[in-house]
């Protein structure tokens, strides 16, 4: 499942890791490079959840190989399109077959995990690993071969394919153990509308400065394409051991004071990757990775112990809407980067890790299933003592 996750999400990073290509051979504004990460999310955004539902409903295995193929098919085909709205539509589609993955995968692994937070941090690292992949993979191809060459990045959505169909036939009968667990408690839709705030705001720093970072530190460090590349990989790098590195943690302090203090680090590292100047911002972005990565599978976790009685829909919305809503925000980004300057335009994505920050206080920790829940920490006693 978790190597099945990595090759999906390699096409949820590799959108933005495209971007700059855009701009150089096709001489694409900041708006309108901004657009096509936003064509990518935009649909995934709308439809996760209705994937969610429908796997609430029914089990639908089949989607896990048919989603790779389609995140795959539209990522490959964006760099020989002809036109601008013809770019748009394929990395749509592709945005598409992401958001097909992950409510049932995200279900399976629930399942496969056992209320295991480590467990959830493996699979959520598959993703984040796809994730870190992504420029190295579209600099491989695309930068020796041009936007001509993308084609070849429908390689991993072929072995994605094979890889998902194999642990679909691995879980056939054992469909309805999984589901055995689910449909019992009771939903709390007012700490599951919270923690969604606080994934948006998250998001929209996620994809802002994925969208952007490659550029911006190339105009910081002086440096070629190279040097922008690193820093997008050392954005999505963080995920391969801040997912795992938080469910552990997790394990040990609850998921929700990880959380919050992840929401603390990440305002302060977003703050120096924009304002401190010169080759440290490398570090600065590095921090930020931590920061961003650490909560990822603990938000899913926490989204379906909220919802217990309709694990797809909040699996669909805590990967899906609340994860690529950042998409939304990019234009935004974009366009005040054109009027201003890039700089200027991401200094609004420090503001918003501390708003997450605040949707988080007061929240509690939710019971696991087949686990009873943990003791609360201080924050948990100090929110109980105020609200009392």
């Amino acid at each position: 499942m978790s190597l099945g996750h990595a090759c999906v999400d390699v096409y949820q990073g590799a959108v933005a890791a495209l971007v700059p290509y855009f701009v150089a051979e096709r001489a694409y504004s900041y708006a309108a490079a901004s657009g096509v990460v936003l064509a990518a999310s935009l649909l995934s955004s709308v439809v996760q959840p209705l994937f969610g539902a429908l796997t609430d409903r029914w089990a639908m295995p089949w989607l896990l190989p048919l989603s790779a193929l389609t995140g795959g098919a539209g990522v490959a085909l964006s760099g020989v399109t002809g036109s601008y709205a013809l770019t748009l539509a394929v990395v749509a589609v592709s945005g598409i077959g992401v958001a097909a993955y992950h409510p049932e995968a995200a279900r399976a692994a629930r399942a496969a995990s056992r209320g295991s937070h480590t467990a959830m941090g493996w699979f959520s690292l598959g993703g984040n690993v796809g994730f870190a992949l992504a420029p190295l993979l579209v600099a491989a191809v695309v930068a020796t071969g041009g936007l001509g060459a993308s084609p070849l990045l429908f390689v991993p959505a072929v072995v994605g394919a094979a890889l998902c169909a194999a642990a679909v036939r691995s879980a056939a009968g054992r469909g309805a153990a999984e589901r055995e667990g689910e449909g019992v408690g009771t939903d709390d839709w007012p700490s599951f509308l919270r923690l969604s705030g606080a994934i948006m705001c998250r998001s929209v720093v996620f994809v802002g400065l994925s969208a952007f970072v490659s550029l911006y530190v190339r105009q910081r460090t002086g440096g070629g394409e190279m040097a922008g590349t690193a820093a997008l990989g050392v954005l999505y790098a963080g995920g391969a051991v801040g997912t795992v590195t938080g469910g552990r943690l997790a394990e040990r302090y609850g998921r929700l004071a990880v959380v919050r203090q992840a929401y603390t680090l990440s305002v302060l590292a977003v703050a120096g990757v924009v304002l401190v100047p010169g080759p440290s911002v490398y570090l600065f972005v590095a921090l930020t990775s931590a920061g961003l990565y650490v909560p990822f599978s603990l938000h899913v976790t926490l989204g379906q112990d909220y919802l217990p009685r309709r694990v797809g829909t909040a699996s669909g919305v805590t990967l899906g809407l609340a994860v690529s809503v950042g998409g939304l925000a990019a234009p935004a980004v974009g366009a005040l980067a054109d009027a201003t300057s890039l700089r200027t335009a991401l200094v609004p994505l420090i503001v918003l890790p501390a708003l997450g920050r605040l949707l988080l206080c007061g929240l509690r920790e939710p019971a696991s299933p087949g686990r009873a829940a943990p003791a609360p920490g201080p924050s948990d006693r100090r929110s109980r003592t105020a609200s009392a």
